[in-house]
């Protein structure tokens, strides 16, 4: 489900490569977790199902997609950072760098950790 706040976020606070990023996460995010609704949460754009299944956010040079309960995926991928109890993200630096394959497979573990 697409947002008209998130649209407004989207073009008016990034810069066109991040634009990309994001707009590639919304399209896994749609196809992965058709009934999340997409918010903007704590100033970012996010997923939410029962809870907050995941956020983007941005710096000068990478966007940041952080899975809320990323703490417990099975990274078969390798590409989650973070050291906290709870959350885990992935840098994007490039809509064309993306690992597709990784990150539909961190939107599933999301999905199925919301619904439990």
């Amino acid at each position: 489900m697409s947002s008209a706040d998130v649209d407004e976020f989207v073009r008016t606070k990034l810069p066109p490569p991040h634009q990309s990023i994001v707009r590639v996460l919304r399209e896994l995010m749609a196809e992965g977790a058709p009934d999340a609704s997409e918010v903007i949460s704590r100033g970012s754009p996010a997923w939410k199902g029962r809870a907050v299944l995941a956020i983007v956010s941005h710096s000068k040079t990478h966007i940041t997609f952080a899975f809320a309960r990323g703490a417990e995926f099975d990274d078969d991928h390798g590409l989650l950072e973070g050291v906290g109890k709870t959350t885990r993200h992935v840098k994007l630096k490039s809509a064309q760098a993306l690992d597709q394959h990784a990150l539909r497979d961190y939107i599933r573990q999301a999905v199925a950790l919301d619904q439990e």
